[in-house]
């Protein structure tokens, strides 16, 4: 059980409680609920999530099953919304915990899902498996939007924009796994999976009349009444479905293993098919449907030269669902369109390397695919390929025996068709967790984290950058025994210097901005009984 409390005054609670019985506790059960409300960081954001979660599973001779059933409830009122940059210039940073949203702006989202899994033994060297999904989703909100026109005042224009949706999703996969061999050996996988989704939702653009919106200011923010509707797709009360997607594939692979499995290759097929149809918002008529399929590759290769190396290597191809494009008339002429359906071909050379406690990675990837964006006449498509590709390092383990690290660094070159540099990717980034067990005082811990994420680009046209930025978090806990049930302390301090910061530029319809989140303390008490 765990009581926990944030600032401003966002309060919360966990409980997680499980069991094993039967002759041979074959039979497992387990329930955690959640619940968090109250005032964020961020001036006047509110969040409140409700979690419920139950499972059971059973494991017995060569049967294996587990149900998993979820509800989860979350609400925000104030959300802070992204920031538009409308100017030839970006904006000062506002206020760590400033909000710039409209009252009248929420989102609440509610999802109940739930897994099946189970496995059977038909031999010693094979087992049988089937899983299975559903998803029941629904979201309702206002969502705001601000663009600075003058970024020396703060000055900008703030528009609205109400969503209902619904979203339905099934699954399903079924296959063998056999191992054979000794001297060389054969994992073989055969199987299939589908799924399927149905998207329904609508929209009400309240921009007021002639989509002028409202005057408002990052850094001194007026509240106003929610704008008039101006433009209304699909049907608000009951929306009908806008988008139906249908997957399937049938996979077959072979990981052949020599040397006492110190080499390893694995060779696989996949036959995917893809089917889309979407919907117009006017009248729910079919406007698109796109049917495509194809045999995808995949071949890898693992070395173990010696105890403690592996190197690795990999290409994979994919067959991708197409990307669909914004509601807002006003970024692209084809507004909710779905695109066809797109391959993607990556590479990927590394290693992992043991030393004493201490584990090391390194890595190199190259991933092309089609890039999407606005297209010279104002439509929403495909621009051409896109290349990301970069080096990846990673290091965890035990420094000391009071002392643990997880670290990471990557170097990322990702390039649109033009050869700009994509938005929102960072050519560099770098994190450190430290974890110091306090041996003068028995069960306390200090635990630090270091992110640093490198300039970014906002624009495709790569004429505005964000700054690098780099954010300290801090944090203490303590273990102890009262009687017998062990009780843990935590105090953490998020953005331990309340760094002001855009954290990142993401949208590829525009030049948009997230501001980081400023300095959070958050404490918690945990009990196990």
């Amino acid at each position: 059980m765990t009581l926990s409390a944030s600032e401003n005054s966002h309060f919360g609670g966990s409980l997680d409680v499980a069991r094993r019985f039967g002759e041979n506790g074959e039979w497992g059960v387990r329930l955690n609920a959640a619940y968090r409300d109250g005032e964020t960081s961020i001036d006047r954001e509110d969040r409140r999530t409700q979690v419920v979660g139950g499972a059971i599973d059973y494991d017995n001779g060569p049967l294996r099953a587990a149900l998993d059933l979820a509800f989860q409830n979350v609400r925000i009122d104030a959300l802070r919304p992204k920031v538009t940059i409308g100017s030839a210039t970006i904006p000062a940073v506002p206020d760590g915990d400033a909000n710039y949203a409209q009252d009248f702006t929420y989102t609440e989202m509610r999802d109940v899902f739930g897994t099946l899994g189970v496995e059977y033994d038909l031999a010693d060297y094979a087992l049988a498996y089937f899983r299975a999904g559903a998803r029941d989703g629904r979201e309702e909100g206002i969502y705001g939007g601000i663009t600075v026109l003058d970024p020396a005042s703060g000055a900008a224009n703030g528009t609205a924009l109400f969503v209902p949706r619904t979203d339905n999703n099934e699954a399903l996969e079924a296959g063998i796994r056999a191992k054979l061999g000794e001297a060389i050996t054969h994992g073989f996988n055969f199987g299939g999976n589908a799924s399927w989704q149905v998207n329904r939702n609508a929209y009400d653009f309240r921009y007021g009349p002639g989509f002028a919106g409202y005057a408002t200011n990052i850094y001194d923010t007026p509240q106003v009444d929610l704008p008039s509707s101006t433009l209304v797709g699909g049907d608000l009360v009951d929306p009908f479905p806008i988008a139906r997607t249908r997957l399937w594939s049938a996979f077959a692979s072979d990981t052949i293993g020599m040397i006492e499995d110190r080499l390893q290759v694995t060779a696989g097929l996949r036959l995917q098919s893809i089917n889309v149809k979407s919907y117009s918002y006017f009248g729910g008529d079919l406007a698109t449907e796109y049917n495509d399929s194809a045999v995808t590759p995949v071949i890898g290769v693992v070395l173990k030269p010696f105890d403690g190396l592996s190197l690795y290597g990999n290409r994979i191809e994919a067959l991708q669902q197409g990307p669909t494009a914004p509601l807002d008339p006003a970024l692209v002429s084809n507004p909710g369109e779905v695109l066809a359906p797109r391959k993607s071909l990556q590479y990927e050379v590394g290693g992992k390397l043991a030393l004493g406690d201490v584990f090391v990675g390194l890595g190199a990837y190259r991933l092309k695919r089609p890039g999407e964006g606005v297209l010279a006449d104002g439509s929403f498509g495909y621009l051409g390929d896109q290349t990301h590709q970069g080096i990846e390092f990673t290091v965890n383990g035990d420094l000391t025996p009071s002392l643990r690290l997880i670290g990471g660094a990557a170097l990322t070159d990702a390039k649109l068709v033009s050869g700009n540099e994509v938005p929102g990717v960072s050519e560099y980034t770098a994190n450190a967790d430290l974890e110091w067990d306090l041996g003068f005082v028995p069960g306390a811990t200090i635990t630090a984290r270091a992110v640093h994420t490198g300039p970014q680009w906002v624009d495709a046209a790569n004429t505005l950058e964000l700054d690098s930025w780099t954010r300290i978090d801090l944090g203490a806990r303590y273990v102890f025994a009262a009687d017998d049930t062990p009780v843990t302390l935590r105090l953490s301090a998020d953005n331990i210097t309340n760094e002001k910061y855009w954290a990142s530029a993401f949208d590829v319809f525009s030049a948009a901005l997230l501001q980081g989140t400023p300095r959070t303390i958050k404490a918690s008490i945990s009990a196990d009984f």
